[in-house]
């Protein structure tokens, strides 16, 4: 099968940052069903483990973390999915990724495809939408206010992939105040359209921004991007035994600041689950069909915004490229072999 991958970290401009290659098509055992990819995004997480994280010795890596595609064969323990189903995921981090004709996936942390989205509308949403949930009803806890707090919740970085699903989704499940930050007039535009309440320049202090607005304190703040240089804002703006959590990689993060208001921290990684195989990586196989209906319903749009072509290393190039640029809004697929 046709497949891309690396096989040493390097910049993306470097000729082999990534391959095209030809692998074996793997075998579906146990709960794992094998998956005809489709369309694949590019998220983040590709960035930074092609940049950083070196294959075994003369191995290749194939990555992708984010697919829709077709069952093809089911493992003998499977029951969730029959041959012919089309679903969408987005797998996990130790295994072998979707930048392939064919993948294997557990069946638990695969959802039912959109019936209303093609193939490529469908694969810019599983893992932004897996973040996004699990840190505002998992790691939040947003149903359930924090005492004396405005009833609202900052986005940091809310044109991003993660930030414009979460504004969908707070928008749709909760009723929350949605304080979307972005610096641009088209990203500003971009989560006005997607559901925020209110838009605050993260270029400038964001603290003073959020008091202006009069509306209090917020309970909840999540950052999805630089939060190492937002920090002193959301340890301003948060009201006491506020909820705050993150998704990136400060590589440095002094949370003591944090101590005076009691507020309690959370770090989301949506490969957790299935990574450790904990008892409720079932979940993720729930919360994907959930999405899958809110988009069926007209409730949740995807968050796609660009297709740079068919699935090869040429093509993945400009898509890494894109979100190594920081400007990127909303997702960037690849569709088709």
């Amino acid at each position: 099968m046709r497949a891309v991958g690396y096989k040493t970290p390097q910049p993306i401009s470097a000729e082999t940052s990534l391959i095209d290659i030809e692998l074996p098509v793997p075998e579906a055992r146990g709960r794992d069903l094998l998956v005809e990819v489709k369309a694949v995004s590019v998220n983040p997480v590709d960035v930074k483990v092609r940049a950083n994280a070196a294959p075994e010795s003369g191995q290749a890596r194939v990555l992708g973390f984010d697919a829709a595609g077709v069952v093809k064969a089911v493992g003998s323990d499977a029951s969730l999915f029959k041959v012919g189903d089309e679903v969408f995921y987005s797998g996990v981090i130790n295994r072998a990724g979707s930048n392939a004709e064919f993948q294997l996936v557990d069946e638990r942390i695969v959802g039912v495809k959109p019936r209303s989205l093609d193939f490529a509308a469908a694969a810019a949403l599983p893992l932004t939408s897996i973040t996004a949930y699990e840190t505002l009803f998992d790691r939040l806890k947003v149903q359930d206010p924090v005492s004396g707090a405005a009833n609202a919740i900052v986005i940091i970085g809310g044109a991003g992939g993660v930030g414009s699903i979460a504004i969908q989704i707070a928008r749709t499940l909760t009723d929350l105040t949605i304080i979307a930050t972005a610096s641009r007039p088209e990203t500003q535009a971009w989560v006005k359209e997607h559901g925020a309440h209110h838009v605050v320049d993260h270029s400038k202090p964001i603290a003073p921004q959020i008091a202006a607005l009069g509306i209090g304190a917020p309970g909840f703040i999540f950052s999805t991007t630089n939060t190492d240089r937002h920090i002193a804002d959301i340890v301003e703006a948060i009201a006491p035994q506020g909820r705050f959590a993150l998704i990136d990689d400060p590589k440095v993060m002094d949370v003591m600041p944090f101590k005076r208001k009691a507020v309690s921290i959370h770090w989301e990684l949506m490969f957790t689950r299935p990574l450790f195989g904990t008892p409720d990586m079932i979940e993720q196989h729930k919360i994907l069909n959930k999405i899958s209906e809110l988009v069926d319903a007209g409730k949740i749009q995807t968050t796609l915004t660009e297709t740079v072509g068919t699935i090869n290393a040429a093509n993945l190039k400009k898509a890494h490229a894109l979100v190594e640029s920081g400007k990127m809004k909303g997702k960037v697929v690849l569709a088709g072999f």
